[in-house]
């Protein structure tokens, strides 16, 4: 049944990300809730019981660990509270399956500091209460889900009663609908039905043709200290060794940054022009692959796995935040150039993530374990990802700080306020108090027209979000930051940062420096290559 569900959903999974209250490139509800229940399938496929009560521990665990994005986690607690129904049962009944789904309800909420209706949350409860009338009513466990899913179904459809917010934007809620789509292809299994998926097997299958084809190879970052280092030369050599070639410094430090399909030549080069440090190498191929299979496997080669690839032992000093004072901590982000910025203050790890690629519970947790540090301070940088970040303070024995940080600005906001010879309960505290000195302006591209706070968007067309919120949508990305920036009263501040994405070239994003420092004359205007996908611009404020 689960496994039926789970296809159903993947074939629904687009329609679900559509269901995005604002029309932002990060819908990705149905995605993350489909990445989450194939990671809870693959794990109770991995047990020879067929007890309920040990294939829902499985689900459960699964669920737990590859949960991605808020829907993920809400979704990960709803199988976590049914598989407390099920506990020492060796099958589901109907009347086990309704307790089942009550409990799951309740786990839900309990998850969720501030409930709101509108939501998953109702749909899971009304579900639940049919659930209980229907085992009164009946022994047949699939008239029960019947009237589970048609009681699912018809939560959905009133959840833009409960929310004004869907009711302007004229959808229904995306977690809603999505877990309405599970409980119908459990129903479509137990009617007979036979649901294969064809579709994501198309896909991963044209992915992989792709991968072979083009050979993404590795991502292969690290810095080269030395006294009389030759910039120049070194930038020459190693990027006849790669593509997308950043090398960047001066004589007693250079940084390197490159893509290739051979990362032993030039970690050999750069390691005989001098020490190395902050080594990091990523199988962009596996990377890809895996993410869009629903796979965690980490496939960051770090420091200590380099001999599969050297015949030496490299010179390694790591310079971060748990080498100095004994608390890590680690960031998420998008990008290469933000991901350098985060490297640049300290950061002892960081996770792949952003909009639309939410990483899992579990790509937090092996971060988590591959730092040496016991106490730990997690950056989330995205209010889709926080929830995540707290599921990994109970998959681990270490002591775990998560930093509530919604967006990129924030993150970095509350590294600069890390002090190196503070405990950690000082840390987070100085980190939470960063939070509110700043605001995040984003710009980007809506991907529907919609009626979101009283603004008409238009697909296609730029939008603006001051702290999260759709403030303003126009015709041309420079008049549009400086309308909100002039919203944001940052003439009254005294920072503003500009982080450019991948899409933005060098010269336009010096033309949207100059544009800005001509209207703010009085500000310290800043920018910096994020290389960000979706989102050319990510602006702080301080």
């Amino acid at each position: 049944m689960f496994g039926a569900g789970t296809i159903w959903l993947e074939h629904n999974a687009p329609f679900v990300n559509a269901l995005n209250v604002f029309p932002v490139p990060d819908g990705d509800t149905g995605t993350n809730m489909m990445l989450t229940m194939q990671a809870a399938v693959r794990e109770a496929n991995a047990i020879p019981s067929d007890r309920a009560d040990e294939i829902c521990k499985a689900l459960s665990r699964g669920a737990l660990l590859g949960a991605r994005g808020n829907s993920g986690v809400i979704l990960s607690q709803v199988l976590r509270g049914f598989t407390r129904g099920v506990d020492k049962r060796e099958a589901i009944d109907a009347s086990t399956f309704a307790a089942a789904m009550v409990e799951a309800a309740n786990t839900a909420y309990k998850g969720v500091v501030k409930p709101v209706e509108g939501t998953i949350l109702t749909v899971i409860r009304e579900a639940s209460d049919r659930a209980v009338t229907a085992a009164a009513q009946s022994d047949d466990v699939r008239y029960v889900l019947k009237e589970t899913h048609q009681a699912a179904q018809d939560a959905v459809m009133r959840t833009p009663q409960l929310l004004p917010i869907l009711k302007e934007a004229g959808v229904v809620d995306a977690g809603g609908q999505g877990l309405a789509f599970i409980f119908e292809g459990a129903l479509k299994y137990l009617d007979g039905e036979t649901l294969e998926s064809s579709k994501m097997q198309m896909v991963a299958q044209n992915l992989e043709q792709l991968a072979v084809a083009e050979g993404f190879g590795y991502d292969i970052q690290f810095h080269i200290r030395g006294d009389a280092l030759d910039v120049d030369m070194i930038r020459e050599k190693i990027s006849e060794m790669g593509e997308s070639a950043l090398i960047v410094g001066d004589e007693t430090l250079v940084k390197v940054h490159i893509h290739a399909l051979n990362p032993g030549d030039i970690i050999k080069y750069g390691a005989e022009q001098g020490p190395l440090v902050n080594i990091m190498i990523e199988n962009m191929q596996a990377q890809y692959l895996d993410f869009m299979a629903g796979n965690t496997a980490d496939t960051r080669v770090g420091a200590e796995n380099l001999g599969a690839i050297l015949p030496y032992e490299p010179r390694l000093t790591m310079a971060s935040t748990d080498t100095v004072t004994g608390v890590a901590t680690i960031a998420v982000a998008p990008g290469e150039g933000l991901k350098e910025i985060f490297q640049s203050l300290g950061v002892s790890a960081m996770v792949n993530g952003g909009p639309t690629m939410n990483p899992s519970a579990q790509d937090i947790l092996d971060a988590v374990q591959r730092v040496r540090a016991q106490e730990i301070i997690l950056l989330p940088n995205d209010k889709n990802i926080i929830l995540a970040a707290q599921q990994v303070q109970q998959l681990t024995d270490k002591k775990i700080q998560v930093i509530p940080s919604r967006t990129i600005p924030q993150g970095l906001a509350a590294l600069l306020a890390f002090n190196f010879q503070g405990d950690l309960e000082t840390n987070v505290k100085m980190m939470n108090a960063a939070l509110s000195r700043i605001r995040t302006v984003e710009l980007t591209n809506a991907v529907r027209s919609a009626q979101v706070n009283g603004i008409a968007v238009e697909e296609g067309k730029p939008i603006a979000l001051l702290d999260g919120e759709l403030v303003a949508s126009g015709d041309e990305l420079g008049a549009l930051l400086l309308q909100v920036l002039h919203q944001a009263e940052t003439d009254k501040n005294e920072i503003v940062t500009l982080y450019y994405g991948s899409d933005v070239t060098p010269a336009a994003a010096q033309e949207m420096y100059s544009r800005v420092q001509h209207e703010f004359p009085e500000q310290e205007i800043e920018i910096h290559d994020g290389g960000q996908p979706l989102y050319p611009y990510i602006v702080s404020i301080e």
